[in-house]
């Protein structure tokens, strides 16, 4: 099941609500990835607390653990990891993709050596539907081949052609509908997204969108971005292709990305995002903020009393009272602490720092849908980028 309404537009900026089998999801909306069936570092009370309406779970990771029949016990998911909100599985595509030698590639699928015990292994449109079928995800991925931006290591192949681009779309094409077919042979009752494919070329973009969009999917996903391709190719193709997706269709933005990522994708039409670089980034000390990124290891934060974000309302800024008190004062971590838990290897360090991260990404599509619903989201975009100029 999935019912999209589109409630106000500004621009390609929509405000939307997407209702799907497991509840309802405001739009725009930033999905926090698990992709073990956890969101490393974060209690699933925390990810409520902070606004989660949505997560990932990675098709190809929970294949090789703990395994479907495993996860068949539980009723899929959810279940499993005792999260009652929809959850998003991706096809297993990128990882394989990303698996290098250790996989090759056919029209049938991709016959891979699993990187758990060596064991050979396919996956193909069929696989991945039947796999997505048993975990109960909310929303289901075609099984697409991720176009790459270099074909061979980075500096030592060659960027991408478009007759390469070509016949990774077209593959991707084709696999979309096997996918459909199984899906719907499956009797899934939830939702399947196609991918967009096409490399950095807008006109592949374009006859890949046009034939997924004959297929008559619930919802179109744009993949082959963030994929080592330099910012610019980034925004140019973001620019190009969601507001040509159906207006009655949600669409989602995969694996990408930084703040002003998500407030550009915004208002080029994107309704979901998602993205390792708040929890990965916290891990490594790389704190967003309002007013700009800090790198808590640095030692000009050794002895700083602020909280990592004045403005901040999260457990790691505010404390469990969420606000600043009468005389100024917080009940959250100052800095030094945070400062002192990173270079000590504590692991309550990345733990504060994910929960900051998050917040602070969550919050932020939360002031977007807020700006769409006053009619004022150029204004919003305007002051974001002048906030995050500011620096901390």
């Amino acid at each position: 099941m999935l019912q999209f309404d589109l409630l106000k537009t500004e621009g390609h900026a929509r405000r939307g609500r997407l209702t799907l089998n497991h509840g309802v999801v405001e739009t725009p909306i930033f999905m926090p990835v698990g992709t073990y069936g956890t969101v490393k570092g974060v209690m699933p009370a925390s990810l409520e607390d902070m606004g989660a309406q949505i997560i990932l779970g990675n098709t190809f990771h929970l294949w090789m653990r703990p395994g479907l029949d495993v996860m068949q016990s539980f009723g899929g998911l959810h279940g499993f990891e005792k999260w009652d909100k929809p959850i998003l599985t991706d096809s297993g595509g990128f990882q394989v993709w990303s698996l290098g030698d250790m996989r090759k590639i056919t029209e049938e699928g991709v016959h891979f050596a699993s990187p758990v015990n060596g064991d050979k292994l396919f996956m193909s449109p069929e696989v991945s539907m039947q796999i997505q079928t048993v975990l109960n995800s909310d929303i289901v991925m075609q099984l697409d081949e991720c176009t790459p931006y270099w074909q061979g290591e980075k500096n030592v192949g060659h960027i991408t052609t478009e007759a390469e681009a070509r016949k990774s779309m077209e593959m991707s094409r084709r696999w979309a509908v096997r996918s459909k077919t199984e899906f719907e042979r499956l009797g899934n009752p939830n939702a399947l997204f196609g991918i967009v494919q096409g490399g950095m070329f807008e006109h592949l973009r374009q006859e890949s969108l046009e034939a997924l969009v004959e297929m008559d999917f619930p919802g179109y996903a744009i993949g082959g971005v963030s994929v080592g391709e330099p910012k610019d190719e980034m925004l140019r193709i973001m620019a190009h292709t969601p507001h040509r997706l159906p207006a009655h269709k949600p669409r989602y933005l995969m694996g990408v990305g930084t703040p002003e990522d998500l407030v550009d994708g915004v208002a080029c039409g994107v309704d979901m995002f998602d993205c390792v670089m708040p929890t990965r980034n916290a891990r490594n000390g790389h704190l967003f903020t309002r007013y700009g990124d800090l790198k808590i290891r640095n030692a000009r934060h050794k002895s700083d009393h602020r909280p990592l974000d004045e403005t901040c309302t999260c457990y790691a800024c505010a404390g469990r009272s969420g606000v600043a008190h009468a005389d100024g004062g917080r009940d959250g971590f100052s800095r030094a602490y945070l400062h002192h838990l990173d270079r000590c290897g504590e692991m309550l360090g990345p733990m504060l720092a994910t929960i900051h991260n998050l917040h602070y990404y969550l919050n932020l599509m939360k002031e977007v849908r807020a700006a769409l619903d006053a009619g004022a989201f150029a204004a919003f975009q305007q002051q974001f980028r002048s906030d995050r100029a500011r620096g901390v």
